[in-house]
């Protein structure tokens, strides 16, 4: 347990360092400070809203708890929030997206409860579908001059949160099963309050 945990922190470190190296203000010129602003906008975006947040937390933990091969959802999930993310920095109107963003808290609270096992096409299917939302939402908060830069910084920040979420699913939860109905609980009633503000 000890050396999952020592290993998590190591890649949560390194997933930080070009976060770190772009904002650095000893390297003087001015496209330099601008790419490091744009990067750091994208990475710290999605933890700025808690349903981002507990959506990709959720999609980690399930991972970890029932989703084999364990990279699988994570990867969907990436891969399509990039998608949905360009389609918000090209100014495409998707619809539902706040509706989907809560539905995607309801169904993944209740797969990280459930423990729910899928078929691999269908996990990544899930995952998928709800990250370009996700991403949506996130490319059109974040269109702008440095948009492709701040996308960068999302998916790193995406891809730390699935880490967290795998390693919270791995040691903890996996280990005390009312922890993981009780998280898995919240995130979707979480979902069910957004959905009932919206209606």
């Amino acid at each position: 347990m000890k050396t999952e945990a020592q290993r998590f922190i190591a890649l949560a470190a390194l997933g930080l360092l070009p976060a770190l190296a772009l904002a650095h203000p000893g390297h003087g010129a001015e496209d330099a400070l601008h790419a490091g602003a744009g990067f750091l906008d994208g990475f710290t975006h999605p933890f700025t809203g808690l349903d981002h947040l507990a959506a990709m937390l959720a999609v980690g933990v399930w991972s970890a708890l029932a989703v084999r091969p364990v990279w699988l959802a994570p990867a969907a999930f990436v891969a399509l929030l990039t998608a949905g993310a360009a389609a918000g920095f090209a100014g495409v109107a998707v619809p539902a997206v706040e509706p989907m963003i809560a539905a995607s808290l309801l169904v993944l609270g209740l797969l990280v409860a459930w423990r729910r096992h899928l078929p691999l096409a269908v996990a990544a299917g899930v995952a998928g579908v709800f990250a370009f939302f996700h991403g949506a939402a996130h490319g059109a908060e974040l269109a702008g001059g440095s948009q492709w830069l701040a996308l960068a910084g999302m998916v790193a920040a995406t891809a730390l949160l699935h880490l967290a979420g795998m390693a919270l699913g791995r040691m903890v939860m996996a280990r005390h099963r009312w922890l993981a109905v009780a998280g898995g609980a919240g995130t979707a009633l979480l979902g069910v309050a957004m959905l009932a503000r919206l209606a």
